[in-house]
């Protein structure tokens, strides 16, 4: 094997180990086992364990980042939304692995955060869009954020549910996640108020 080829080759052992058991559960030993290197070898191309993580992580991030991204071209905002719930589902399905490792909330060596940082991003990008649709509809733009960081939210621990039961299909799930989400923002009650608050000032 080549420097590079050998470099891929722990990286994927890497990927499906961390997979599979987490940053802690995983050791040098297991990796360089698996790919049939001793130890010394690892620590050359990576470091340690946490050069081959930060590395795994970042690639998984920027991969499902990408999609996401790809996804928000439409001139609609309810198809920006359902192009961006399929995306994020896709990198489920066909990425498995990689959002295992996202999902367990990466670990502190990855360098990139947590799982929050990542659905951060992601909703940093909904942002516009729906501050756009906000002030046409007359609501508060500066709410925005918020809103996306809920939408994203949803979607993803949607996704983190789905990804073990696998049911009902992808664009099932989008679908109602679409209807959940589109269906409510666009009955929005521009300035909201909790009704159970009311009733209790009202009794006092």
């Amino acid at each position: 094997m080549t420097g590079r080829e050998r470099r891929e080759q722990l990286l994927d052992i890497g990927r499906e180990l961390f997979a599979e058991r987490g940053f802690d559960g995983t050791s040098i030993e297991e990796i360089a086992g698996r790919a049939g290197v001793s130890k010394p070898v690892v620590y050359e191309h990576f470091g340690g364990k946490e050069g081959i993580y930060a590395i795994v992580v970042d690639r998984e991030m920027q991969q499902l980042l990408g999609m996401v991204s790809a996804s928000l071209i439409d001139d609609h905002a309810r198809d920006k939304l359902e192009r961006a719930a399929l995306a994020l589902l896709r990198y489920v399905e066909e990425n498995s692995q990689g959002f295992r490792i996202l999902a367990r909330d990466s670990h502190a060596a990855s360098g990139t955060g947590s799982f929050a940082s990542l659905i951060s991003d992601i909703a940093s990008q909904v942002e516009h869009i729906l501050a756009e649709e906000f002030k046409e509809r007359g609501y508060d733009p500066k709410l925005a954020p918020m809103y996306a960081q809920s939408l994203v939210g949803m979607v993803a621990l949607t996704g983190q549910w789905w990804l073990e039961v696998r049911k009902p299909k992808r664009e099932v799930v989008a679908a109602h996640l679409v209807n959940l989400a589109w269906n409510g923002l666009s009955s929005l009650e521009p300035k909201p108020q909790l009704q159970t608050t009311g009733r209790k000032r009202k009794a006092e």
